[in-house]
């Protein structure tokens, strides 16, 4: 997709590139939605299922969990567009070391 001016000076034009713009939008909101209950139904079986044991389960609904948080920043928290980059760096950021705090308790504690 080639870089449009925001304002070409011509209404019509502008009216129609928000609008083509909004309805990509919606549909990648509802594309990720139906995907978010997909998977909490995925997560859902997978807990009333008897063959999975809690080693299993458990990871695996996490994994899932994790699927959703990402769905939700990039697509209802809109920070896939220009200008969130800062924010995201730092989220990530967060995440990340909060991960490694975690990780170092665990072995510390394990070990």
């Amino acid at each position: 997709m080639t870089n449009q001016p925001l304002s070409s000076n011509n209404p019509s034009v502008d009216l129609e590139y928000r609008r083509r713009k909004s309805a990509e939008e919606m549909r990648y909101q509802v594309i990720s939605f139906t995907l978010m209950i997909f998977l909490t139904l995925i997560a859902f079986a997978s807990v009333a299922m008897k063959g999975f044991t809690a080693w299993f389960t458990i990871p695996f609904i996490l994994l899932l969990a994790a699927v959703q948080v990402v769905f939700q920043l990039f697509y209802f928290m809109h920070m896939s567009h220009k200008g969130h980059e800062a924010p995201t760096l730092f989220l990530f950021s967060g995440v990340f070391v909060g991960f490694l705090a975690i990780l170092t308790f665990l072995t510390i504690i394990w070990w």
